[in-house]
């Protein structure tokens, strides 16, 4: 059975950006992870595209992360206009539903690190306005606002201000690459729904990428949602969907009714994947692996939709809608 498919995490903007072979024919058909031509065997598809940034893109790229940002939101905007007979760009829950209704995907703009804005909450107003929805405080970097699960390091005074501006506006917060002592500085003032976008078990594959059970359970306890990261260093040693199953019934241990387990690919964003997943192509190879583990239709359709288009319900408070 194929199921509808909301990724809350991908790298394909930064892909694009880059222009290389593989990019050719853009996000309607190339040979990256994503694009709309293999996705459209789902019967529903709304993708998280991140604008990724961090300090070390002056080195990488020779430009700073102010233009990475503009060009990643550009090339979203270029691809979705050039495709939007398949997808448009969603701000709510009602406007995913909205494009689903028209047999269309839906792209919501996220952030992956804030170096592209200065690491600035006073621009955070300014980024809602443009349709972003959610973001996280790092990358691998320790910055003005927070440490990395690289570096070790809690949440600043900016970026407690950071938090608690993103979450006035209604944006949700990405725990995701903070370092264990910023996501408990979080979850201690957390006044909305937690996302960790792209991040599995830490008790399946001990990296600190990943969430520990106390974590998982905290997130939970927000009403918050844990995305599957199939980027194959923190799925396990040689993995494959076995592999990715034991994650998701790991977690359903915690979460028994599966309410807060979903789906964030990283695709684009990592060179390795799990054996047998190439793509967006094979989330329904990973729904049937999960089926032959012993999970029901209703907790595939759960993690592979409803928890996602729970909490952005939850967490995100639509301006437009209230107005």
């Amino acid at each position: 059975m194929i199921y509808p498919v909301f990724d809350l995490h991908c790298d394909t903007a930064l892909a694009l950006v880059e222009d290389k072979p593989e990019t050719a024919g853009g996000l309607r058909n190339n040979k990256l992870h994503i694009d709309l031509d293999r996705a459209a065997i789902l019967p529903g598809y709304a993708q998280c595209f991140a604008c990724f940034t961090t300090p070390f893109m002056e080195q990488w790229y020779g430009v700073s992360p102010a233009t990475v940002f503009q060009r990643e939101l550009a090339v979203i905007r270029r691809e979705v206009e050039r495709n939007k007979d398949r997808i448009g760009i969603a701000c709510s829950p009602a406007q995913i539903q909205a494009l689903g209704s028209q047999g269309k995907a839906a792209a919501i703009l996220t952030i992956e690190g804030p170096a592209g804005f200065g690491f600035d909450p006073a621009r955070l107003e300014e980024l809602w306005d443009m349709g972003f929805r959610m973001t996280t405080l790092t990358w691998n970097e320790k910055n003005p606002l927070a440490g990395s699960h690289q570096t070790g390091g809690g949440l600043t005074d900016l970026g407690r201000e950071f938090v608690k501006e993103a979450q006035r506006l209604g944006m949700a917060i990405d725990v995701s690459h903070l370092s264990d002592e910023a996501f408990w500085d979080i979850m201690d003032i957390t006044q909305a729904p937690i996302v960790a976008s792209h991040s599995n078990s830490r008790r399946v594959c001990d990296v600190s990428r990943n969430l520990t059970d106390e974590m998982f359970r905290a997130i939970c306890a927000t009403g918050g949602v844990a995305g599957f990261n199939q980027c194959a260093p923190f799925v396990g040693e040689k993995p494959d969907l076995d592999t990715v199953c034991r994650h998701i019934l790991h977690w359903l241990e915690l979460d028994p009714a599966g309410k807060h387990i979903a789906l964030g690919g990283d695709l684009d964003g990592c060179s390795d994947l799990p054996e047998g997943f190439r793509g967006i192509e094979s989330y329904p190879a990973m729904a049937g692996k999960l089926l032959e583990q012993g999970l029901t239709d209703e907790q595939i359709q759960d993690i592979f939709w409803n928890n996602a288009m729970g909490v952005m319900s939850n967490a995100i408070c639509d301006h437009a809608e209230q107005e």
